[in-house]
């Protein structure tokens, strides 16, 4: 049996155990993963590997390729903290975050977001397959190289552009069966890619005046709230004919159609009702929960409407 040994520490006379020591560790370690991140993600990833197999599902590919997208996103959101830790440290929403805090050194995160790239990658490219990977290194160098260290901190076309990287994970999962990019990869793209920007912009809104103060260029503080809600409009007009046209091109079937057209024009509405709101921080933030819900009631129809070979 292990032998527990105990710490006293030298201000007061709290015996402090490694149990919790080595617990609240992994807990800081999942948390710089951003897990809200992953999960909806792996979600999306899982939606494309659906459409792409039809119900004729590879089960051993599928586990691969869910466990690589992790560990490759899981690698970038780590890098994220890593590179934007003096920015974090300006946002109350962030200020408390194991490296802003001091709570972990720098040169262990860095060693930590290094490790999980480099096995998820190898998980990507050797045990689902090559086009996989090579969609993975894609999402990693968007999001860390030209979203992180470049854009985000010079431009307002960070969002847009940054939403390339947000849109690999379906790709991954459909190119994971179809080992090909056709018609199907990209509307699993784009499905993902249009709803990205809105989403983000009404969490700016929402949390305008902390992303001002930590001299962020983003939308709503460059260019104001409402430049902001009228930018969101055409992205989500755009996500309008892609449930047609995934049944057009006989990926799903009319529910997904219907219902997919349904719950975009919800947003849309939602989104022209800011234009009168008094309250905009109010509205930006219950549009940030409807985006969620869009979001995850589309890819939950278009997984369970998906057509049979």
């Amino acid at each position: 049996m292990e032998k527990q040994i105990s710490y006293r520490a030298p201000s007061d006379s709290v015996i402090v155990s490694p149990e919790p020591m080595r617990s609240g560790l992994l807990r800081e370690l999942i948390l710089l993963t951003k897990p809200g991140i992953i999960r909806s993600n792996l979600m999306a990833a899982f939606a494309g590997f659906w459409v792409a197999a039809k119900w004729d599902i590879p089960w051993m590919t599928l586990l691969w390729m869910l466990i690589g997208t992790t560990l490759t996103m899981a690698s970038s959101t780590v890098f994220n903290n890593y590179l934007d830790r003096d920015f974090d440290l300006k946002m109350e929403r962030t200020r408390n975050r194991a490296l802003p805090s001091g709570r972990l050194q720098p040169y262990v995160v860095l060693m930590y977001a290094i490790a999980l790239g480099i096995v998820g990658l190898a998980v990507l490219f050797l045990l689902v397959n090559p086009l996989a990977g090579l969609f993975g290194v894609v999402g990693v160098f968007v999001y860390v190289v030209i979203y992180t260290l470049w854009l985000k901190r010079s431009s307002t076309w960070s969002t847009s552009v940054g939403a390339i990287s947000g849109s690999m994970p379906p790709v991954i999962g459909y190119v994971a069966v179809s080992n090909q990019v056709d018609i199907g990869a990209v509307l699993c793209f784009a499905l993902i890619f249009f709803w990205q920007p809105p989403h983000f912009w009404a969490l700016g809104i929402w949390r305008v005046e902390e992303y001002r103060a930590a001299s962020y260029p983003l939308l709503p503080v460059v260019k104001g709230i409402r430049r902001t809600q009228w930018q969101m409009l055409p992205y989500v007009a755009c996500l309008l004919p892609l449930s047609w046209l995934f049944y057009g091109y006989g990926y799903v079937g009319i529910i997904y159609a219907i219902a997919g057209t349904v719950i975009n024009l919800y947003w849309l509405y939602h989104i022209t009702t800011g234009f009168k709101a008094e309250d905009t921080t109010a509205w930006a933030k219950k549009n940030f929960l409807v985006s969620i819900t869009v979001l995850l009631l589309q890819l939950a129809i278009l997984i369970l409407d998906t057509t049979g070979k």
